[in-house]
């Protein structure tokens, strides 16, 4: 007879063969979808990038050669989970504020204000980029041990995530997005672009930037169709989908944070409310608060990591576009957003 210590030891090192074998097919199976993606990126379109990468055009989406290997891994490796929570925007959206809110909303009875993830942590290194997380280690090992519910966040348009995740009758994951007036969008992105570009290129002229934005050539753009992706599909399935505006969080943050938990599934009790937990949540995610952390304010960079975490904090103030945009280039995207928006009962105003 075996002894218990024995078939111990004899199931652990099962264990540890059968997560080697997994890891191993996993590896093989990443093979296939890199060998795939390089057959098929020299086929793309193609267009200058706003710092140093190009852009390439995937299923009507203009993305770096990141972002498409991240969506065809997600689409051939990744498992959803009922539980996962994904923040989605368009970059220079709110995507920071965003992942701060969620965090907090969700993790609101692990952590004292006084003393949160969120005063040590920029909020990327506390909700996962699905995209880069993906990719990380050649495997979908690290992402599979995250707990959950696991909460993760894209730039990727909703049309390009796999029907596992969009198809409501499989309920898996849920998404908040968030979107923004186009004029800030195209602003922010101007200044973000020239914090990344090398110092041996001259700077974006905004201009440039504007006709490329314009023509819908920016990272995950064109912004317009980014938006009603998610827009029509939040119609579609308002349970799997929260969309969110810049501008109304920035107007009524309490009135969103308790939309959110709502939809999320985890409501404020009486009693939270009446500790003012709602209000701790908007103060500690702030654009103030957030900004001021000693975290946030390095701007140390590596070849690893091209984006300090001080990049991500310009004034998160709406409007600021007018400071920047002549009448004619606020027109022409106006009408833009007009003609792209039209008859779908999504507006900005």
């Amino acid at each position: 007879m075996i002894s218990s210590n024995l078939a111990s030891s004899f199931a652990m090192e099962n264990s540890k063969f059968f997560g080697i074998q997994k890891e191993l097919e996993l590896n093989e199976g990443y093979q296939k979808t890199y060998k795939k993606m390089n057959e098929l990126l020299p086929t793309l379109p193609r267009s200058k990038g706003w710092w140093l990468d190009q852009l390439l055009q995937y299923q009507g989406f203009w993305l770096s050669n990141h972002g498409i290997r991240g969506s065809m891994l997600i689409d051939d490796h990744f498992n959803p989970r009922p539980t996962d929570i994904i923040v989605a925007t368009s970059p220079k959206c709110g995507t920071t504020w965003l992942r701060a809110l969620v965090f907090s909303i969700i993790n609101r009875n692990s952590f004292d204000f006084n003393d949160h993830p969120l005063s040590k942590a920029n909020p990327r290194d506390l909700v996962h980029f699905l995209e880069a997380h993906i990719r990380g280690d050649r495997s979908t090992v690290s992402i599979d041990g995250l707990l959950s519910p696991r909460l993760l966040s894209t730039h990727l348009p909703y049309s390009l995530f796999p029907k596992c995740m969009t198809d409501d009758a499989s309920s898996a994951c849920r998404f908040v997005y968030i979107c923004r007036d186009p004029k800030d969008v195209l602003v922010s992105k101007w200044h973000f672009a020239n914090k990344l570009r090398p110092k041996e290129l001259p700077p974006l002229p905004l201009e440039e930037a504007f006709e490329l934005f314009s023509n819908g050539v920016s990272h995950y753009g064109p912004f317009w169709d980014h938006v009603l992706g998610y827009w029509k599909a939040s119609l579609e399935w308002p349970k799997k989908v929260l969309c969110l505006k810049y501008e109304d969080v920035k107007k009524e943050p309490s009135g969103c944070v308790r939309k959110v938990a709502e939809y999320l599934g985890v409501p404020f009790s009486p009693e939270e409310e009446k500790k003012g937990i709602v209000e701790e949540i908007v103060k500690l995610c702030s654009f103030e608060s957030l900004s001021n952390q000693d975290v946030n304010k390095s701007d140390t960079r590596s070849r690893q990591n091209p984006m300090s975490n001080s990049d991500f904090f310009r004034k998160g103030e709406v409007g600021d576009w007018v400071n920047h945009l002549s009448p004619q280039m606020s027109e022409i995207l106006d009408k833009i957003t007009e003609q792209k928006f039209q008859g779908t009962g999504f507006s900005f105003h």
